[in-house]
């Protein structure tokens, strides 16, 4: 038993010693894993109290991140504000006054916004601040701060003016309160019409001329194919409108209909380019409607508060305006020539029978204003003073002419009474062979040579009476319907042109009466027959001239204005008044308001321009064109050169029945000589008259160098008696030409030659051989003559060949030094003075040839002027006639 329990005690022990083995292991777990979860909850509590700060952390780098990236992007988009800013306000729209400046001309800057301030944004560069104005609205100033108000008008206006091209932005301005003090730096601008005030009580008309251009716009500009000026400009790149720019500056209430006018200017200007910049009125909400309030401490544009910039300085105001009203007295450049001109390929192609039209120049809306002479208007009036480009004009006009209509369709015939030689170029000269294949006759240096004027008036009325016949005999009126009838018939368009033509009609004397009476009825009857006029003046004398002749003026229908120029137009049309250089108002209602254009006018007068056109058009020209007529009046012709001279030849047996003597150029259209006939008939001697040895001489020499070249040698006599020793030299190279046919005699042996000639006169029978008495001074042979047979029996030889002679083959070519001189040589004062048959007056009045010389009472109507004669030949004139001496043989 004990053993059993023995047994069982030491199982019972082992047993519990197992479990207390295993208790003890197993609190040695449980404590180990308390002292774990202990670990783990320090570890947690460790870990929660260090989330908070990895969390603050995390978020503070996350927080400077955003923050960061947030700076950056507002620096990005302020400098793409400010870049953007800067395209669509560059140079004069923003640049800070201290470096400003006007936009140059031709590179004016696209139109949009202006800056008035900045917009400052923390962190980023200021942006600027900017109002859209041109081609985009309207600008509404509000606000107690009535300096910061007034710093922003100027602003505005300055850049706006500056920014685009001279002239493009004009200025209207209302400010009945300081009545136009407050735009006072901007009146430069109105000495180029860029300034307009209106005074109190004047913003009604204001109002309804704004309406007025935008309605006009609307329906001739944009004509429905635009939505704005500013989209037909970026289409075509031609802006036709300047920009309206209204400064309105407080006033009274506005009355209902000002109200309605200011209303349709908001809603519809900017698309139109009128503009409003108001200050103390009140405007309607609209899109186009910037607000700017200005109060002392706070400046908003539409809303947003921006730091306005100074004011420009007064001083680079007022000498910006003066600039830009210069540059605009200055006109902008001219148009090229080339732009009158057709394709090359289309030269020539127009047909003239129904008139000529072509174009002048340029109008505001980029379309060519054309020129057109026919049945209307027939002919045109060109005005203006000294520089404005007339003859540029008249270039340009004739260019565009011919390079439209062939030489068979168009011919020219100009006319110059100034001093100059700008038309010659049409006209085969020595630097260039060329001519213009169209041109008849080119007269310069004319001034003091109004026949000439006169000529060219006569040969238009015999080419009128010449086509009139032509028509009557075909049964037809008009030059379109006598080309149709008769097409083998040569019946161009006739354009002259005279430049100063005033000089023509000054005076009251007879060339002045023939020339407006001869004027009128070309006028009056030249337009069925396609004879046109253009006549120009720099003169309002010129236009006076016309205007006594209601007739003649009413005919002149097309009248071309240069700027400044007075009576070309109607008398309440002053178009012209503020027109820039290069520029003209084309008018064909007989200068009517309604029919103004303006256009501008390409540069034309340029050698180098016209040349290329003229070399063009003449290797162009038919076959058989003959050279223009050049008359040069400050020119002396060539007597080997005149072609009635050229055409003078000795017969291949006998002589000549009738000899001609050529004495001079006449001042006429088809360059021929003043030819005195010296038939056997009484009186057909010549007295030349004057004290001017050189032109005395050049007359004689002329005469006796056609007559010798009409006879073979031996079959001529000619007797030189030389008295005046300054002439010695002419006759003596006239004795050396005329060789073996001519005899010298001097003052000693002028007697014997009186003598010989006058005995000879009573020999039976008539000479064979022609005898030409070459007297040079011969009012000085008196004393030779007393000296020999004495004086009263020389002088009654001299007088016996002057009466005898001619009719015996032996003609007097004599120069007396004056007319009383001649006159006692024949006798006394009371001698018959018929037997000098033709006489030419050099620097003699026209009251001492009198009326023993001259048909009728009082002498001629003749002034003298150098190296001019009047021509007189009893058996062929009724009045005489203006030649030129030809120049030395020499």
């Amino acid at each position: 038993m004990a053993d059993v329990r023995a047994q069982l005690v030491t199982r019972v022990r082992g047993m519990l010693s197992e479990a207390l083995g295993a208790t003890r292991n197993r609190l040695t777990a449980a404590e180990a894993e308390l002292a774990a979860g202990r670990e783990r909850l320090a570890r947690t509590r460790r870990a929660a109290a260090a989330v908070p700060g990895r969390v603050g952390t995390a978020r503070d780098r996350r927080l400077a991140e955003i923050d960061a990236r947030h700076t950056a992007r507002l620096a990005e988009l302020a400098r793409r504000a400010a870049a953007a800013a800067q395209r669509e306000s560059p140079g004069a729209a923003s640049a800070p006054w201290d470096r400003w400046t006007v936009t140059p001309a031709g590179r004016a800057e696209p139109p949009g916004a202006v800056r008035i301030g900045t917009v400052r944004i923390t962190g980023a560069e200021p942006v600027p601040a900017l109002v859209p104005l041109l081609d985009a609205g309207h600008a509404h100033l509000a606000g107690g701060d009535r300096d910061g108000l007034a710093a922003v008008v100027p602003a505005l206006l300055l850049r706006s003016v500056g920014r685009a091209d001279p002239g493009a932005v004009r200025l209207h301005g209302y400010d009945p309160e300081h009545l136009g003090g407050g735009l006072a730096g901007f009146a430069p601008l109105g000495t180029a019409g860029l300034l307009t005030f209106v005074g109190p009580g004047g913003l009604g008309r204001l109002l309804d001329d704004l309406v007025e251009q935008i309605r006009r716009i609307n329906a001739t500009v944009l004509a429905g194919e635009y939505a704005s000026l500013r989209e037909l400009a970026a289409a075509t790149g031609r802006r036709p409108e300047p920009w309206r720019v209204a400064v309105l500056l407080g006033g009274d209430e506005l009355s209902r209909h000002e109200r309605g006018q200011l209303d349709r200017v908001v809603r519809t200007g900017a698309a139109c380019g009128v503009h409003l910049v108001v200050r103390g009125i009140d405007l309607p909400d609209d899109p186009t409607v910037t607000r700017i309030v200005v109060d002392p401490d706070d400046a908003r544009i539409a809303g947003l508060p921006v730091v306005l910039d100074a004011p420009p300085p007064p001083t680079l105001v007022t000498e910006t305006c003066r600039t830009v009203a210069s540059r605009v007295a200055a006109g902008p450049p001219p148009t090229p020539f080339t732009d009158l001109l057709p394709p090359p390929d289309d030269y020539w192609r127009e047909d003239s029978a129904h008139g000529l039209t072509a174009p002048i120049g340029e109008g505001p809306h980029g379309r060519p204003v054309l020129l057109t002479l026919g049945d209307y208007p027939p002919h045109a009036l060109i005005g203006g003073p000294s520089g404005t480009g007339k003859t540029n004009l008249i270039f340009a006009w004739i260019g565009a002419l011919a390079a439209r209509y062939s030489p068979a369709e168009l011919e020219f015939y100009l006319l110059d009474f100034k001093e100059g030689v700008s038309f010659a170029r049409f006209a085969q000269g020595r630097r260039d062979p060329s001519w213009l294949p169209h041109m008849r006759l080119v007269g310069i240096n004319v001034n003091t040579d109004r026949e000439f004027g006169l000529a060219l008036l006569r040969f238009l009325a015999e080419e009128l009476r010449r086509r009139a016949d032509a028509a009557k005999k075909h049964e037809v009126t008009k030059l379109a319907e006598l080309r149709a009838v008769d097409p083998s018939g040569h019946w161009p368009r006739i354009v002259a042109v005279v430049d100063e033509f005033q000089a023509l009609l000054a005076g009251r004397d007879v060339v002045a009466r023939e020339a407006a009476d001869l004027l009128e009825d070309l006028a009056r009857r030249g337009r069925s027959q396609g004879i046109h006029l253009v006549l120009a003046s720099q003169d309002v004398r010129g236009i006076e001239a016309l205007w006594g002749r209601p007739a003649l003026v009413a005919q002149f229908t097309l009248r071309i204005a240069l700027p400044k120029a007075l009576r070309i137009l109607a008398e309440r049309n002053d178009a012209a008044q503020s027109l820039p250089r290069h520029h003209a108002v084309v008018n064909a209602e007989s200068g009517l308001a309604e029919g103004n254009e303006v256009a501008r006018i390409p540069s034309a007068s340029d050698w180098e321009t016209w040349s290329e056109l003229q070399h063009r058009l003449w290797r162009m020209r038919p076959q058989d064109a003959a050279p223009a007529r050049l008359f040069d009046g400050d020119a002396i012709p060539r007597l080997a050169e005149a072609p009635d001279f050229r055409a003078l030849t000795a017969p291949e047996q006998g002589a000549p029945r009738s000899p001609v003597a050529l004495l001079g150029e006449i001042i006429d259209v088809q360059s021929r000589s003043a030819a005195l006939r010296l038939p056997r008939a009484p009186g057909r001697n010549l007295a030349v008259l004057g004290t001017r040895v050189d032109e005395a001489c050049a007359v004689l020499d002329a005469a006796a160098r056609s007559l010798a070249r009409q006879y073979p040698p031996g079959a001529a006599r000619f007797s030189i008696a030389c008295l005046d020793p300054d002439a010695d030299p002419a006759a003596r190279a006239l004795y050396e030409d005329l060789a073996g046919d001519a005899s010298w005699y001097d003052e000693e042996t002028v007697a014997e030659l009186m003598a010989e000639v006058g005995d000879g006169l009573g020999a039976p029978g008539t000479p064979r051989t022609p005898h030409f008495l070459l007297l040079y001074a011969v009012d000085a042979a008196a004393g030779a003559l007393a000296g020999k047979a004495g004086a009263r029996t020389g002088l009654e030889q001299l007088r016996r060949i002057l009466h005898d002679g001619p009719e015996r083959r032996t003609h007097v070519l004599a120069w007396w030094r004056g007319v009383a001189r001649m006159r006692a040589d024949l006798g006394g004062a009371g001698a018959r003075t018929d037997q000098i048959g033709a006489w030419v007056a050099l620097d003699v009045q026209g009251g001492e040839l009198g009326s023993s010389l001259y048909p009728g009472s009082g002498g001629p109507d003749w002034y003298p002027r150098p190296w001019r004669g009047l021509y007189f030949d009893r058996a062929v004139h009724r009045t005489g006639q203006v030649i030129i001496p030809y120049g030395p043989s020499r």
